[in-house]
C-alpha cells in the first residue's frame, strides 16, 4: 500500500509537468520506452530494487539504456527516482501516469483477450464499435490466451464481457448441471 501511495505521488508529479508543458503523449512515449527497454526485464527490475546496488550504478545503467532516447526532463525524473530510492516502483508509477493521462484525454482502455492475434482490420472494427457504444475514445490492449479456444473476452474498467468459446462452454455446463 505504501508503494502505491509513493508511486501515485511521483506519477502525479510527472503527469502535472507533462500537462503543463503540453507533452502528455511525448512523456508517455518516453516512459513507455523506459519500461519496455528496462523495466520489462525481470533481471533489471531486481537490479533496480536491490538496495545494495549503488545509486551511481543504477544511474549509469539508465543513462546507457535510454539516455539518448528520452527527453532531458524524463531522464532527470529517472535520476530523481534513483536518488530518492523510488526507482524500484517505476512500473507502478508508469501505470498510474498512463491512467491519469488517459483520463485527461478522455481515453477509455479496453483489454481484449483472444485465442489468436486480432488483425488490424478486426482491431479497428472493435474500436469503432466500442467508441459508438461508449461515446468515448477507445484504446485497446490485446492479449493472447489460447485456453479460451475462440471468441474474445473484453474488459473495460470493472466490466467484463466473456464472449469466448470456453466461457460459453462453462455457462452451458452450469446450465445443464442446474437442470438436474
Amino acid at each position: 500500500m505504501l508503494n502505491i501511495q509513493l508511486a501515485a505521488k511521483y506519477a502525479t508529479a510527472i503527469f502535472e509537468i507533462a500537462r503543463d508543458e503540453n507533452k502528455l503523449d511525448a512523456y508517455d512515449k518516453d516512459l513507455g520506452l523506459v519500461r519496455a527497454d528496462v523495466f520489462d526485464i525481470p533481471e533489471a527490475v531486481k537490479f533496480f530494487q536491490n538496495p545494495l546496488v549503488p545509486a551511481q550504478a543504477k544511474k549509469d545503467l539508465l543513462t546507457r539504456a535510454v539516455g539518448k532516447e528520452v527527453s532531458a526532463t524524463v531522464m532527470n525524473f529517472l535520476m530523481l527516482l534513483v536518488d530518492k530510492k523510488r526507482i524500484g516502483v517505476f512500473n507502478e508509477i508508469y501505470d498510474i501516469f498512463t491512467t491519469l493521462k488517459n483520463r485527461e484525454q478522455g481515453i477509455l482502455v479496453a483489454d481484449v483477450t483472444s485465442a489468436f492475434p486480432l488483425t488490424k482490420k478486426q482491431q479497428d472494427a472493435l474500436v469503432k464499435k466500442l467508441t459508438s457504444l461508449t461515446g468515448r475514445n477507445i484504446q485497446i490492449r490485446t492479449h493472447k490466451d489460447t485456453e479460451i479456444i475462440g471468441g474474445v473476452i473484453l474488459k473495460i474498467g470493472d466490466k467484463r464481457i466473456d464472449g469466448s468459446v470456453a466461457g460459453r462452454l462453462r455457462a452451458l455446463r452450469s446450465s445443464m448441471l442446474a437442470q438436474r
